[in-house]
């Protein structure tokens, strides 16, 4: 028995919308509406998004996954584009516009939108502003040819000159694209409702006269695959349209259809949708529909249903709004609109899924060879180039991998990232490795991997099995992922190479705010809830997981139900909880994806590219929650970035200049430089001194993952004397392995390496470099092919998916025929089953917490690269560092900096430049105009170019400075981050004078200026805490010297009183500066204080103050000097217990 319902009437909706593509008017995800469709007693459905056709990947995933469970449904891809008759007329028009001033900015403005929202109220009148007119029209692909055809339209519909604020195609795209495809008139919005909106006011007459030259048009380009369009509500417009659409019909002898029209999934979510809407005009210039934030009783208000409706459901809208409205239509010609809507869907209208082959560009194959023969050759070249070319070991290897790829049918994809490795590698530093991609000795020998797999022994199989069927991925680590693209666009054509899309979606705390906005609820309830909503939920979320350490972000289900403050909000304001799960997780906005690409050819024939901010883009998505791509028949590339690339470049051109005499190194000298001292084949990477200066004593200063302190300290107390030994560092220090005490186990294990068991020379072989430990998933692989009955590489590494899988599924059943296989392997060579069982249960138990052995060794490489410039370079590595950690961890850096005893030179216009600079005898750094908060850099240049000044007048009246970039704004931070303080001579009375008279009443002349002077003179000086506000939130230097002067430190050390980075148990007392407060809250509601605090060594350290009384005024006064009474342990560091006013003395 079916509960699928029944119609008598055969109606397919051919006109549907998604919030897949229809951001803020559609509803629901393109799957739900299908799965509606269907069990309302719809063959098929029609997804018709506003534009685009980003919701098509959907569609085709989930048509295959229902055809899978056995649900017949034809999915019927299409579009509702923007059409104007004529793109040149309406450029024309657009142009002139860009002429008047006030139009052009407004017209900027609309031009940098991936993400179009409909203003429905806009699109279905007559449009005053040519610049915002088009008219909406159904375009449905009839099969492949159609689709491709549509792709096309949808392409070029977003070039930047058929696009402002919609996309937009005309009747020459139409003619050049229209084989396979059906075209409909639309809604009140259509092309058919464009000739009422602008003619009703003379008459039907004019109307009509206007449907004709349209009809006239369509027909010649379509010929009977043109519909006229027919809806249903209790609009008086719509029934007047549809009697002119039936004229039309009648006149021409073109056939009708009637659509439902659908926005959302099902009939109750009409008022979830009425709410989406209003959210995304939140913050922008509102239609007037959207003024008002009540929302409907019922739909019944609104005038119409928008939902995938059956052929009665559509028949009985017919029926209702015709009567209601007082309008007499003939039912046989309606009748036989409805009808004719299934018709086409069933019979000129093909079941197809779009052509899913793999593609990737030809031109990276040389003339006359094969993708297969090309990559062979390159490869051989590699390994000659290394002089690895007569090895046998790497020879077989190599073979082996080219085998692999070549079955598999990825040479072109190595092809492809062979080309963009060679590009990258002209331009911009380029990563070790990272991922299983390190594994492979074909990455090596191409140079798009630094690692020789086999001198780590890496696996190939853990990244590209012969028996998988995924897609090979490698992340390409770059210093500017954007420049790289951009060169890879200039190089071979934004129709060859495009960005990945990103769709983010509304999230809790923002959907919490936004539907509290609409209904009223005070600011104050609501910013309670989402300050502590997120924080009660982790804990208990964690625990439910087994989860004791690191981070974890509790999921929209976890916070519902462990935030007690949520709870009671969505109790006392039902109408948030009303739409909140409707709403989660639908689309907000479009943005590209960090440095994902594809590349191909000829791309928008093969896909729908749509633009944000003039850049063409990806219309589906690749990613931890969305595979789209794939699917579809793209690979992404990754191209990301890493900010140490750029630190290590920033540290050789400094080497360059001040050791080799270069005086702007070029990047070529920069990648000469490293390719002989610091790629991984050059450099020296046993070098004790590295590992004892810097892991040993734990100098940190940007060292690659070694920047926060448990990773700090675990290195300090394993002291590695090897790649391997770091690689397993960072892998520990992981939340799994830390909440197993894997940590300490392995430090025992090093520290005594006598005590290890090994089970046989098997398992020492594959663990020893690990002291016995499991730490890598290869190690598991490694282990499982050797020691097992015939269990091949690629089963091991199969294996290790597979150890936590329990009860009976697939891959439950995989793990059981591996488990006999490893047994009786193990007992075949001689071991017992008991320990073999054993051995098999700390694979089980290691499984979940093994750590990629090609990335760690990867990214311990780049580790070690950094800590070799640090110990041979401080000064150039600490400059280098400095200019590229971001403003939210400026001052942190400079107190690394001071810490290492680097003297820091404040900015100053004529002494500071671009970047961090050193001093000729290496002590001092120089802090540079570009670390000042809101300084740009055509406002720098104009300083570098003009400089020396001798004097303020110099400064701000030089005939040669452009102040429209050196301007008011310029001028204000210069002052108060005292960049300028040369020039504040005996006129002054202080730096607050300074700053009315030059800044604050900007003097265009010397006139001016004296009299501003005279003005202001009584203002004198910032006071301290502005002082110390300023230069910190402007330069992110504290400065130390002035907070506590050297003679109140000289005191201090006379008493003997230690700073807080020299704390000595036995004296319980100490000194230092808080920089920063939080009151935090113990899982019992208890309030304490985490204060960071810092002292003359410029170490930044946390004390957490338990027992505070915040409501009896305990308070830190931020920098200003304390005398501390803490205790101390090497698990918490520093805490107070008490009041903050018995343990904590202000310093007088």
């Amino acid at each position: 028995m079916s509960d699928r319902a029944e119609s008598k009437i055969k109606f397919v909706n051919l006109h549907g919308h998604s919030v897949a593509g229809s951001i803020f008017d559609g509803l629901g995800y393109p799957q739900e509406h299908m799965d509606f469709a269907y069990s309302n007693g719809c063959e098929a459905l029609a997804l018709t998004d506003h534009g685009n056709m980003n919701g098509l990947a959907w569609q085709v995933l989930h048509a295959k996954k229902m055809e899978e469970e056995g649900r017949e449904f034809k999915p019927i891809y299409g579009v509702e584009a923007y059409f104007v008759p004529s793109i040149s007329d309406w450029r024309e028009e657009y142009d002139k516009a860009l002429a008047d001033k006030k139009k052009a900015r407004s017209a900027k403005r609309g031009d940098t939108s991936g993400a179009t929202v409909e203003d429905e109220g806009e699109s279905k009148k007559a449009s005053k502003n040519i610049l915002n007119r088009r008219r909406h029209l159904i375009l449905l692909a009839q099969n492949q040819k159609g689709l491709n055809n549509l792709f096309k339209l949808v392409s070029e519909s977003y070039q930047p000159e058929n696009f402002y604020r919609y996309p937009r195609v005309d009747y020459d795209m139409l003619e050049k694209h229209s084989e396979g495809i059906i075209a409909a008139s639309a809604c009140l919005g259509g092309v058919y409702a464009g000739c009422y909106w602008e003619n009703h006011e003379q008459g039907m007459d004019a109307v009509l006269d206007a449907m004709r030259d349209v009809t006239k048009r369509m027909v010649s380009i379509f010929g009977d695959r043109w519909y006229g369009e027919l809806q249903w509500n209790s609009i008086p417009q719509q029934h007047e349209l549809n009697h002119a659409i039936i004229q039309i019909s009648e006149e021409f002898g073109i056939n009708l259809i009637s659509t439902a029209d659908s926005h959302y999934p099902n009939p109750d979510a009409w008022k979830d949708r009425e709410l989406y809407k209003r959210l995304g005009w939140l913050g922008k210039g509102r239609p007037s529909w959207a003024e008002d934030t009540e929302l409907p009783d019922g739909v019944e208000e609104i005038g119409y249903e928008l939902y995938p409706k059956n052929g009665d459901q559509m028949w009985r809208s017919y029926k209702k709004y015709s009567e209601e409205c007082g309008i007499q239509y003939d039912d046989a010609t309606v009748l036989k609109s409805i009808e004719e809507a299934h018709r086409i869907a069933t019979e000129r209208v093909e079941k197809f899924y779009p052509d899913n082959t793999v593609r990737l560009p030809d031109f990276v194959i040389p003339v006359g060879e094969t993708e297969d023969s090309a990559l062979e050759k390159f490869c051989i070249e590699g390994l000659r180039r290394k002089d690895l070319h007569t090895n046998v070991e790497y020879t077989d290897r190599l073979k082996h991998e080219l085998r692999v790829i070549s079955d598999r049918g990825f040479s072109k994809y190595f092809l492809t990232m062979t080309e963009i490795s060679d590009i990258a590698n002209q331009i911009m530093l380029t990563g070790s490795g990272r991922g299983s991609a390190a594994g492979s000795l074909v990455a090596y020998a191409l140079d798009i991997t630094q690692v020789d797999p086999i001198k780590y022994g890496l696996l190939f199989s853990r990244f590209l099995r012969s028996d998988a069927t995924d897609y090979p991925d490698i992340d390409y680590d770059v210093a500017e992922p954007m420049d790289l693209k951009d060169e890879l666009i200039n190089k071979w054509g934004d129709n060859v190479v495009a960005p990945i899309s990103n769709w983010n979606t509304l999230q809790l705390r923002s959907l919490v705010k936004d539907i509290s906005k609409l209904y009223g609820i005070p600011f104050t309830e609501v910013n309670n809830v989402t300050g502590k909503m997120m924080f009660e939920a982790t804990g208990p979320a964690k625990e439910k997981h087994g989860i004791k350490s690191g981070v974890y972000n509790p999921t929209f289900e976890e916070v519902k139900e462990f935030s007690p403050t949520l709870q009671r909000f969505l109790v006392t304001y039902p109408q948030v909880a009303d739409h909140i799960d409707t709403l989660y997780g639908q689309v907000r906005s479009c943005s590209r994806h960090a440095g994902g690409v594809v590349i191909a050819d000829d791309l928008d024939k093969h896909m729908p590219l749509i633009s944000s901010k003039n850049v063409r883009q990806t219309p589906w998505s690749e990613g931890q929650n969305v595979r789209h791509l794939e699917p579809m028949g793209f690979i992404k590339f990754d191209l990301l970035g890493l900010s140490t690339l750029r630190m290590v470049d920033g540290a050789i051109r400094h080497i360059l200049h001040r050791h080799h005499g270069v005086e702007k190194p070029t990047f070529k000298e920069v990648k000469e430089y490293y390719d002989n001292n610091l790629h991984p084949d050059a450099i020296d990477l046993s070098d004790k001194n590295v590992y004892e200066n810097i892991f040993h004593k734990g100098k940190w200063a940007g060292v690659f993952q070694f920047t926060e302190p448990g990773a700090q300290s675990f290195c300090k107390q394993v002291k590695p004397t090897s790649i391997i030994d770091i690689a397993a560092i960072t892998s520990i220090c992981r939340p799994g392995p830390l909440a197993a005490n894997v940590d300490k186990q392995f430090l025992e294990a090093k520290e005594s390496p006598q005590y290890v068991k090994y089970v046989n020379d098997v398992h020492r072989e594959a663990t020893e470099e690990t002291y016995g430990f499991l730490i890598f998933q290869e190690q598991i692989a490694l282990l499982a092919h050797k020691l097992g009955k015939g269990l091949t590489m690629d089963e091991g590494n199969k294996l290790r998916k597979v150890l936590t899988k329990k009860g009976t599924g697939k891959e439950a059943r995989v793990k059981k025929k591996l488990f006999k296989k490893f047994i009786d392997g193990c007992v075949e060579s001689g071991l017992r089953k008991t320990t073999a069982e054993r051995l098999w249960q700390t694979f089980e138990y290691f499984s979940g917490y093994g750590f990629n052995k090609s990335h760690a060794v990867s990214y311990s490489l780049l580790s070690y690269q950094c800590a070799w410039l640090l110990n041979y370079y401080p000064a150039e590595w600490m400059a280098a560092f400095l200019d590229k950690e971001p403003e939210t961890r400026k001052e942190k850096a400079l107190s690394i900096a001071k810490s290492f005893g680097f003297k820091i030179e404040p900015v100053n216009v004529n002494t500071s430049g671009k970047v961090w600079e050193i001093s000729p005898n290496g002590e001092t750094l120089i802090q540079p105009l570009s670390s000042i908060k809101g300084m740009g850099e055509s406002a720098i240049q104009q300083i570098l170019n003009n400089r020396p000044f001798e004097s303020i007048e110099d400064f701000i009246f030089n005939e040669n400075v452009v102040y429209s970039k050196l301007n008011k704004k310029k001028l204000d931070v210069l002052v108060r981050s005292e960049a300028l303080d040369n020039f504040i001579d005996h006129r002054f009375s202080g730096r607050k004078h300074f700053w009315s008279s030059v800044a604050v009443d900007r003097p265009r002349n010397r006139k001016k200026l004296n009299e501003n002077i005279e003005t202001y003179y009584p203002e004198g000086d910032f006071s301290f805490e502005q002082e110390i506000q300023n230069i910190v939130t402007l330069t992110g230097r504290f400065p130390f010297e002035r907070v506590v002067p050297q003679d109140v430190v000289d005191g201090l050390t006379r008493n003997r009183i230690p700073p807080i980075s020299e704390f000595d148990p036995e004296l319980m007392v100490c000194w230092a500066v808080p920089r920063s407060v939080k009151k935090k809250t113990t899982k019992k509601g208890k309030d304490y204080f985490e204060v960071e605090v810092t002292d003359n060594n410029s170490t930044m350290i946390k004390i957490r103050c338990w027992g505070v009384d915040v409501q009896k005024g305990d308070k830190v006064i931020l920098n200003v000097p304390y005398l501390i009474k803490p205790d101390y342990n090497n698990e918490w560091g520093f805490s107070t217990r008490g009041k903050v006013s018995s343990l904590w003395k202000l310093l007088a």
